[in-house]
């Protein structure tokens, strides 16, 4: 279980482009595979573009990329997963999405294939209860950009043996990331202080304390925050957003975590943020132009 070198991500949208990424970087094989043969394409595209500009700046060499990029192959079936020592699942943040992927991974992985979430929320217990191998589940949540943020939280369900959760810390270190160690509780840590905070963000706006513009101002000139929180959860996905919020207000019972109406009514809407291009801010002009 401790020799990983084939790693398998499922989803490959930005997080899922960004894991296998940083996983190639780090000399390992990569299997990428999405529900969507497209979203493949596009995030190896993603991920060429990232390492390109990673050269351009010096933080890795053009040999480094050219043998990152020849480790990631596209994986249209989860059947070629049988080589993987490693899953990593990070699709939407969806609690029967995700239970439907591992149902779908059980006929293709070896015993010993550690299977981990990149869930930004749900439980780890209770996703692990759904797989035929609880004691080989564990939560590796990267931050988003992954190739930049140095943190992982990683998270052990009830069921984690101690040998995956030791071959995961291995795993994290060889990535070159710091891992913070969280607690099976709704929304772990990072996004049990941000994502409510975002949720605050939004009730200022829906109650007409400050507009878009003026809060973000706020937040980075008042605060020292390198990205307002409107903009910041635009960059996440309001959806996304949306999702953690119901996390916490459903699993902690807590009127304080309750989602701002206007966050549901901007998803309803289908404003998502940056990958609609259009949220709290409009990306279809430039400069973006706030939306309300």
């Amino acid at each position: 279980m401790s020799n990983i070198k084939t790693v398998g991500v499922v989803g490959a949208g930005q997080m899922g482009a960004g894991i296998a990424h940083v996983c190639a970087l780090a000399g390992y094989d990569v299997l990428l595979n999405d529900a969507d043969a497209s979203r493949v394409s596009a995030g190896l595209e993603s991920i060429a573009k990232n390492m390109r500009r990673q050269v351009g700046r010096n933080i890795i060499t053009q040999d480094d990329m050219d043998a990152a990029l020849k480790r990631i192959l596209a994986a249209p079936k989860l059947t070629a997963f049988e080589a993987c020592d490693l899953v990593i699942e990070s699709i939407v943040e969806q609690d029967e999405a995700k239970r439907k992927v591992f149902a779908d991974l059980r006929a293709s992985l070896k015993p010993n294939t550690i299977l981990a979430t990149n869930t930004s929320s749900i439980s780890i217990t209770r996703l692990a209860a759904t797989t035929d191998r609880p004691d080989k589940f564990i939560g590796i949540h990267f931050m988003n950009p992954a190739p930049l943020m140095k943190l992982v939280e990683l998270i052990r369900g009830l069921a984690t043996s101690q040998e995956t959760y030791d071959a995961s810390v291995r795993f994290v270190e060889s990535l070159g990331k710091t891992i913070a160690n969280a607690e099976d509780f709704p929304a772990f840590i990072v996004n049990r202080v941000l994502v409510p905070m975002i949720n605050e963000a939004v009730y200022t706006l829906y109650e007409g304390v400050g507009s878009v513009e003026a809060i973000d101002k706020s937040l980075k000139l008042g605060a020292n925050h390198p990205m307002g929180p409107l903009e910041l959860a635009d960059f996440i996905g309001l959806d996304t957003c949306l999702s953690i919020m119901q996390v916490l207000y459903e699993g902690l019972a807590d009127s304080k975590y309750r989602p701002c109406p206007l966050l549901v009514k901007y998803v309803e809407a289908g404003w998502l943020g940056r990958k609609t291009q259009r949220g709290f801010y409009d990306y279809r002009t430039d400069p973006p132009t706030p939306t309300r």
